[in-house]
């Protein structure tokens, strides 16, 4: 695949996500992911399609990549928060949320790390 195809290709990739079609978009994502696979943004992508698709250690695979990358992406942190909360590993998952937090205290991440301190709180009763 060309350049233009490839940046075609993410592009569609995107918009089959915001259209809550993850198995579409990973498949649309394949060439991209094969010849892009150290480009954080391809990894970022990735990773919130599995996420909806609930390939849920993928997701996690994915966003670990793109934080070896760039450490400072403090949305892959948020979604690796999620990966990790889903799979019930809510240790993990709040450590991850509370520094999303840390580094841009938007409300999502503060809902989703109060959810998982309240989980936390349930189990330990």
């Amino acid at each position: 695949m060309t350049g233009p195809d490839l940046f075609a290709s993410f592009r569609r990739a995107e918009m089959l996500v915001a259209r809550s079609r993850p198995l579409d978009a990973l498949q649309a994502l394949a060439p991209v992911l094969d010849s892009q696979p150290d480009d954080a943004s391809v990894q970022l992508l990735a990773g919130r399609a599995y996420l909806n698709s609930a390939q849920l250690q993928r997701a996690e695979a994915a966003f670990v990549r793109v934080l070896d990358l760039d450490p400072a992406d403090h949305y892959a942190r948020f979604a690796l928060g999620k990966a990790l909360q889903r799979q019930g590993r809510l240790q993990e998952a709040h450590a991850q949320l509370k520094m999303a937090a840390v580094m841009d205290p938007r409300p999502e991440y503060q809902e989703a790390l109060g959810e998982v301190r309240a989980r936390m709180a349930l189990e330990d009763d």
